[in-house]
């Protein structure tokens, strides 16, 4: 094919900008109902305790995730470590929570947890989901008896 050879494209069809101009504007529309339709609104990660009080009747049998500090003393585990009750406080408000299965290994008492379940009529929480809330940044236990110099002494390649 030489250069001085010019290659002839179908001709577009007449509509194909009236398609194109309305793809654009139900694509727009779209967006439109899904920001100002209340998206927020359902966007909610979970509930402090008293959030889900001042729900009132709306939070009854609603999948809900509540989230709070596991209150001191609160703990109860059955027997066979599938089952356990605690409560959940943001410092307010206070719902008791039946949790199944097995928690996680960070879950201790004062640990921030996100549980999902269902309130009860009888305002206890069962939740099938038990999450623990932390960051990620690893700390050292404080050990008065563990050395930092003694420790690289066991790991190969690093002096003291």
């Amino acid at each position: 094919m030489s250069t001085d050879e010019r290659v002839e494209l179908a001709p577009l069809p007449r509509n194909a900008k009236i398609l194109a101009a309305s793809a654009v504007l139900v694509a727009a529309v779209g967006l439109a109902i899904v920001t100002l339709g209340g998206l927020g609104d359902n966007l909610i990660f979970y509930w402090t305790p008293t959030e889900m009080k001042a729900a009132g009747d709306k939070a009854y049998g609603a999948t809900i995730r509540l989230g709070g500090q596991v209150v001191p003393g609160t703990i109860q585990t059955e027997p066979s470590g599938t089952r356990l009750s605690f409560a959940v406080s943001d410092g307010t408000t206070q719902y008791n929570v039946d949790a199944e299965g097995m928690p996680p290994a960070m879950f201790r008492e004062e640990i921030g947890v996100v549980v999902e379940g269902t309130l009860l009529r009888s305002n206890r929480f069962a939740s099938d989901r038990l999450m623990v809330k932390h960051d990620n940044e690893y700390r050292a236990p404080d050990d008065p008896k563990g050395n930092t110099k003694d420790l690289m002494k066991t790991t190969k390649g690093l002096d003291p």
